[in-house]
């Protein structure tokens, strides 16, 4: 007799409910936090020694001053943009009077005639006791005619001209609008590299960070030994003593930078309290007289050109590929800068960074 399959079939599982559903519930979430915190421990933060964090930093704050400039230079833009619609704007609320001052001269004109009535002309001259008079009066009712026809003329030329000033406004403030954009963008960039970099800087000791932001952070540091024989022959090449500036305005400009030493770093700044690299540069040479364009990457194209054995008091010494920094050059192959948030405006060597390019933004004055 052949056994029954049924009894070799697997129990249907039925459904827990209850205090059971809540007791496998409570076991299931205890194991996936547990294998979250193993993984977690698998993907960890390798540990970074000081060297691996100064120069993962400096890598973040070379970005966020690349971007930095940009902002700068997307700011400039969108104050041009602001200024211009602003005049646009202006320009139409002015026209707008004089168009709405001479639509009511012509209604003035047009009711006064029809109280009058039109009257054919030969008739006024039957009814006119002097015909002679009347001729008179005819001629001038022409010439006024004739002045009424040129305001009418004005007043179309005039709705013209403020129908294409509101085209310009309108393409004045969709330009505007496309910068504030990408302003926007450029100031959530420059914060993110900056909050990565302050992660970073975190793990440090308190020595360590505090030799980091004695040293302004820079990618050679001031090793000499990782700088090429011909950079360290350039920062000697001046002569030991004072220095005299080639002019009076460049003289100026560099008192101005020893006036900012130990002002801060803020991304965006001006002066006269606060200055990013850029800001620092363009607010000494404006102290002297002589207006700069706002960014690094127009600054190095704003004077003559000099090599770096060249390089004399108040020129604009120019560093990495991108024309992302620049300082002001005071002798002694030393110049002055704002390096980066968190570290002051200081006195560094040329030679602290990649070398890009100087300028002279004036020469003997």
């Amino acid at each position: 007799m052949t056994a029954p399959v049924a009894a070799h079939r697997k129990p249907r599982q039925r459904p827990l409910t209850g205090p059971a559903a809540r007791t496998a519930a409570t076991l299931t979430l205890a194991g996936a936090a547990s294998a979250t915190a193993f993984q977690g421990v698998g993907h960890a933060a390798p540990h970074l020694t000081p060297a691996q964090v100064k120069t993962q930093v400096d890598k973040l704050y070379q970005e966020a001053e690349t971007a930095t400039e940009k902002y700068d230079g997307a700011k400039e833009k969108t104050a041009a943009s602001e200024k211009s619609l602003r005049s646009l704007r202006d320009q139409a609320a002015r026209r707008t009077e004089q168009l709405n001052t001479a639509r009511s001269a012509l209604g003035s004109t047009a009711s006064a005639q029809y109280r009058d009535g039109a009257i054919d002309p030969s008739l006024q001259v039957f009814l006119s006791s002097d015909p002679a008079q009347y001729l008179d009066r005819a001629a001038y009712v022409e010439r006024v005619g004739d002045r009424q026809a040129a305001e009418v003329t004005g007043v179309r030329r005039q709705i013209g001209q403020l129908a294409q000033l509101h085209s310009e406004a309108d393409s004045a403030l969709s330009r505007l609008r496309t910068q504030q954009a990408g302003l926007k963008k450029q100031k959530t960039t420059v914060q993110s590299k900056i909050r990565a970099a302050e992660a970073l800087l975190s793990r440090l000791s308190a020595p360590e960070r505090s030799q980091y932001e004695s040293q302004g952070g820079s990618q050679d540091g001031l090793r000499g030994a990782d700088r090429s024989a011909a950079t360290q022959a350039a920062d000697r090449s001046a002569a030991r003593g004072p220095v005299t500036a080639p002019g009076s305005r460049a003289a100026r400009a560099v008192a101005f930078a020893y006036s900012a030493l130990g002002k801060p770093y803020v991304w965006g700044a001006t002066g006269p309290s606060s200055f990013d690299c850029s800001g620092l540069t363009q607010a000494a040479y404006r102290a002297a007289g002589v207006s700069l364009p706002r960014t690094t990457y127009t600054q190095i194209n704003s004077g003559q050109r000099v090599s770096r054995s060249e390089l004399a008091p108040g020129d604009l010494v120019f560093f990495y590929s991108g024309i992302s920094h620049v300082g002001i050059y005071v002798g002694h192959g030393q110049m002055i800068h704002a390096p980066h948030p968190g570290a002051p405006v200081r006195l560094a060597p040329v030679g602290q960074m990649p070398f890009a390019g100087a300028t002279r933004p004036v020469a003997g004055t």
